[in-house]
Order: C-alpha cells, then structure tokens, then sequence
C-alpha cells in the first residue's frame, strides 16, 4: 500500500459484508458506519462473513481505490461475535493482511506496582500471573 502510516486513520467495519460490492456500494457503507468523511483520506476495511476476503477503500484525491484480498486458506476474522466497528492502528491492518488475529494484546514491561507488596500475595507470582496468564500467542516473554 502507498501511504505514510502516520498520518493515515484506518477503519474496520464490524459486520460481514457482501464482496460483490464495489466502490459505490463500500463508500454507501463506511459513510454510514463511521463518523468522519470517506474522502479524508483514511482507509476503511471490510470482511466477508466467512473471513476469507477483504477489501481496503481508499480515497486518493483524484478518485476510489480498491484493494481486494483473498486468503487460499484461513481466515481474517475467525469469531465475528468479538469484531466491533472501530479505528484500529496500521499494525493491527498488517496483521490482518497476513491473515493473524491476536487474540490479546500483552505488553512486554510493566512498572512496578507498590500496593501489591501490601496484599500479601508474592510479588514475583502476582506479576507472573498477570503477565502470563491466558496468553493466546505463545510464551510470555520477561
């Protein structure tokens, strides 16, 4: 894609949509679903129900961009019960482009915390536990 990724928004349309559709018919959709302008400048994401395909529309100051996708095998979105109408950042976008989900985002450092020393629970197993529990992606890293 031909854009700098800091001053471009990018928008993911939170329900199934219909792939035969085309410029008219996903500018109709994102001008209903979000708040701002389609022709701003930002992209706006949809996904058919199965999670196989995906369209990107894009305004470019002269006229509509389209980019298609489609996965040979997976999916973009696996469950549509947790996809919401929401701004997401361009690294969540290339995610989903190679066709990752993840399931929850895990920060890698996190400041140390006074009050825990007060509850009586250890230290060491309290941040552990917080770090690491339930991690869908793999091992936590320390």
């Amino acid at each position: 894609m031909f854009f700098p990724e800091a001053r471009v928004r990018v928008y993911l349309y939170g329900q199934p949509v219909d792939m035969r559709r085309s410029f008219d018919g996903l500018y109709a959709l994102a001008r209903a679903g979000f708040a701002g302008d389609p022709t701003g400048g930002d992209l706006y994401v949809f996904v058919n129900r199965r999670g196989t395909q995906m369209k990107v529309l894009y305004f470019d100051r002269s006229g509509w961009c389209v980019w298609a996708k489609r996965l040979e095998a997976g999916v973009f979105i696996g469950d549509w019960q947790r996809v919401q109408t929401q701004e997401i950042d361009c690294t969540r976008l290339k995610l989903l482009l190679e066709g990752i989900e993840p399931k929850r985002f895990m920060k890698r450092y996190r400041h140390h915390d006074p009050m825990r020393h007060q509850s009586g629970t250890s230290s060491a197993s309290a941040v552990h536990s917080n770090q690491c529990g339930g991690a869908a992606l793999g091992p936590c890293v320390a």
